[in-house]
């Protein structure tokens, strides 16, 4: 096995991952910054680790799963445990049902699939049937993006597909209940119809059925990065075989938007936060998510080889980006849908457990090519 590819050396890519996965679970908001006041007067922290529920970490505990399975780090594990006896376990217990918090439901599917925790099922059982069924929809069937701040009425977001799709067909799977999988199949289907960029092949933040259009029109990096991350992940988790139309489908769009990121690279590896806009900030999290679902998508003969070198340059560029305490800079804090692309450009940078994730992730498939 070698232990150097591409220039990286293997125990510095070791060392790496567990630098981010150190700072990932010692997150804080020390100002109070991001700390998010809803509707009904409680306060979300969005940012620190173990004090909050929200998207942030549901992606945060994916990231590290993928770090455990290759590993067996029982002190991973033990993380990852202790998040949900925090907060769902804990004195004050579950959460608002939303898009966003339907996110920490993938990691925990796996968590009962390897170990049988009986505790958990109630809780697969009782979100799965509400992102099924009670989950608010758009005139199309689409999976209406509702958050914590707001329900945002008749809109799509491309978000959705990493936080409730891929957990509803993740849970279908693990309880042999095959109308989550088929929702989730008609849910990939409908967002790119209504997100998809045609003349780019990239993705739109969002749309809305209030006047049927694309917000700002804002081809958003870690948008479309959700998209190259999910495609990969949803046709493995599926098993979906060669010949089937959705595996077909989705691979023709991936291979799309791939081709036309790789216009948009910026020298240092990085990509914008507004893809097609080099006046805007160079973005690592974004950044990360297309190295991830590029090298997996070759590795699994998804996509062809010959975009191996942009995902390396991106490896290479985020690599850059990581400081000595292990914090992946440049990342832009979550970012609703905004209706003019200002909005975008003006998104504060922070650090964030999905950042910390989506580098993991990324670094974890990179680390596949030693094998």
């Amino acid at each position: 096995m070698p232990n150097k590819v591409f220039d990286i050396e293997s125990k510095e890519l070791d060392s790496t991952i567990n630098q981010l996965i150190d700072n990932l679970v010692n997150i804080k908001d020390h100002t109070g910054q991001f700390l998010m006041t809803i509707p009904d007067g409680r306060i979300i922290d969005t940012k620190g680790w173990i004090t909050g529920w929200e998207w942030t970490h549901g992606i945060g505990l994916y990231g590290m799963w993928h770090y455990y399975e290759i590993t067996g780090d029982e002190k991973i594990l033990a993380e990852i445990k202790k998040w949900y006896e925090v907060q769902i376990f804990g004195p004050d217990g579950s959460t608002s049902k939303n898009i966003n918090t339907m996110s920490v439901f993938l990691c925990l599917a796996y968590l009962y699939e390897k170990f049988e925790d009986q505790r958990y099922l109630p809780y697969l059982d009782s979100w799965a049937e509400w992102a099924m069924y009670d989950l608010p929809k758009t005139k199309c069937g689409g999976f209406q993006h509702a958050t914590y701040l707001t329900d945002n009425y008749q809109q799509m977001w491309d978000d959705t597909l990493m936080m409730t799709v891929m957990p509803l067909a993740k849970i279908g799977k693990l309880l042999n209940r095959p109308h989550y999988i088929e929702e989730a199949k008609k849910q990939m289907l409908l967002h790119v119809k209504y997100l998809a960029d045609h003349k780019s092949g990239l993705f739109y933040h969002g749309f809305t059925f209030e006047g049927n259009h694309n917000f700002a029109e804002a081809l958003w990096a870690r948008g479309n990065s959700w998209i190259t991350i999910v495609i990969p992940e949803f046709i493995e988790l599926l098993e979906l075989p060669p010949n089937d139309y959705l595996r077909q489908f989705l691979l023709e769009t991936l291979d799309c938007q791939v081709s036309k990121l790789v216009d948009l690279q910026d020298d240092s590896g990085l990509w914008h936060t507004l893809l097609d806009d080099p006046s805007s900030y160079c973005e690592s999290s974004a950044t990360a998510g297309f190295a991830f679902g590029i090298l997996k998508s070759i590795r699994k003969k998804y996509l062809d080889k010959k975009y191996l070198p942009v995902a390396v340059k991106a490896v290479k560029g985020f690599l850059t980006q990581i400081d000595p305490q292990g914090e992946l800079l440049n990342t832009s804090f979550g970012t609703g849908m905004g209706d003019d692309l200002q909005f975008y450009r003006d998104i504060p940078l922070t650090s964030m457990p999905y950042g910390q994730a989506m580098a993991i992730m990324a670094l974890v498939e990179f680390s596949k090519l030693y094998l």
